[in-house]
């Protein structure tokens, strides 16, 4: 037996893709857009270090999410009222299967939004789908319908763009729409309380628990859990407020409040921390210290940071440093636990998609294609510029030593040549 261990081990350290790490959910298993993948690569274009690249048809704003050498993804198409999932193998860009999952109402949307917009989550078992209107899927693995949940029918000046959670078996989704009613601005620009956070069993698609948010406005935060004196919190925020819910009851233990409306970034957290930004309106990054308790800004605020505020990509949590990277290119760098800046640099392009975090390197992709590699640390280094063709909102996967980009067209496969 130890032969074989010593083996084993000898040969994951030889050839280290036998580790691929799956990137199961929107950012990533840590949902914070970082991966502990080694020797990925830094340097591209549309001809170099391209593994394979595919069409995707339709359009889709969704990233893509990676499982046991499987990429899965979603596209509309029939003008957005048919759902699609595509089965594709990591290694050679082979389609296993195209399929449509669900007719959608597509409803009212920003032209910013598409209507495959949600990014998918799977636990290996089943994957799980948000449509525009509402609708949660769960499939198989090789796409076929498992359940269907439809008890809400969603509604957003902005279209639907949040993405789903899981944690212990649960399947979390916050619904921050607005109204549908003769004043369109309610929930939009005048608070409700019709906002809400949804959790149900993942295994049978039955209501676990519904999280009220109270007054609060229209929102598309991907939330994050925390957990606080041995208890997991979900932790999610809308547009007035950033706020805690116990995992297993829904039952809201704390409330942060601003005073913003269309909020998109994600949350994130580390080290008892909790980083959120509020939005359009009052635009501001937040820092919050966990294990508050009702209404709590004034008792656990760290700090807060008023200018160059993301209102679109989500923040990059690597300790000591937080990174913020507004929609127009301009990237700060703060310490993490004061708020200090250390440095604030402007990178070329404009910005959707939420920077990532792999060996050592932060990975920012523009709008345009362009990726800008930058050393990650307390000094600003651009280590490479690689630039793609095509129009960009989705984020980056990282799995079994290659980096998964989305175009609004086309699926890439990149790698090291070496490779």
């Amino acid at each position: 037996m130890k032969t074989v261990s010593l083996y084993a081990v000898l040969l994951l350290l030889i050839n280290p893709v036998l580790m691929a790490e799956n990137w199961p959910c929107f950012r990533g298993s840590s949902r914070q857009g970082i991966s502990q993948e080694k020797n990925v690569p830094i340097h591209w274009d549309v001809e170099k270090n391209i593994a394979w690249k595919i069409p995707i048809p339709g359009q889709g704003y969704s990233s893509p999410i990676v499982y046991d050498k499987r990429v899965y993804v979603t596209t509309a198409v029939d003008e957005g009222a048919s759902l699609h999932l595509l089965c594709i193998d990591t290694e050679t860009g082979e389609v296993y299967w195209d399929k449509e999952v669900t007719r959608q109402k597509t409803g009212h949307k920003e032209q910013r939004n598409s209507y495959a917009t949600p990014t998918p989550v799977t636990d290996g078992e089943r994957i799980y789908v948000l449509a525009t209107d509402g609708t949660l899927l769960a499939l198989s693995m090789d796409g076929r319908e498992k359940w269907r949940h439809q008890e809400l029918e969603y509604y957003s000046q902005h279209g639907l763009a949040v993405s789903p959670i899981l944690q212990d078996g649960l399947l979390i989704v916050p619904f921050d729409g607005s109204s549908d009613g003769p004043d369109k601005k309610l929930g939009w620009q005048k608070p409700w309380d019709k906002g809400l956070v949804l959790a149900v069993e993942a295994r049978t698609g039955q209501v676990k628990w519904r999280g009220r948010r109270g007054l609060s406005r229209i929102a598309h935060v991907v939330p994050q859990t925390v957990t606080v004196d041995g208890k997991i919190q979900v932790v999610s925020g809308a547009g007035d407020v950033l706020q805690g819910f116990d995992l297993q009851t829904g039952v809201r233990l704390w409330t942060v409040r601003s005073n913003a409306e269309g909020v998109v970034p994600s949350i994130v957290a580390g080290d008892g921390m909790i980083f959120a930004t509020t939005g359009f309106g009052t635009s501001e990054i937040l820092a919050v210290r966990t294990g508050g308790q009702g209404q709590c800004r004034d008792s656990h605020l760290i700090w807060k940071h008023d200018k160059d505020v993301p209102r679109v990509p989500s923040m990059l949590y690597v300790k000591p440093h937080l990174y913020a990277l507004t929609e127009g290119g301009v990237m700060t760098c703060f310490r993490a636990d004061s708020g200090d800046v250390i440095w604030r640099e402007r990178l070329p392009g404009r910005y959707g998609a939420s920077p990532i975090w792999a060996d050592g390197n932060i990975y920012c992709l523009s709008e345009s294609g362009k990726t800008t590699v930058i050393k990650e640390g307390p000094a600003f280094q651009v280590l490479a510029e690689n630039d793609l063709k095509g129009t960009y909102k989705a984020g980056i996967a990282v799995s079994n030593g290659r980096l998964f980009i989305r175009s609004e067209d086309t699926l890439y496969a990149i790698e090291k040549s070496e490779r």
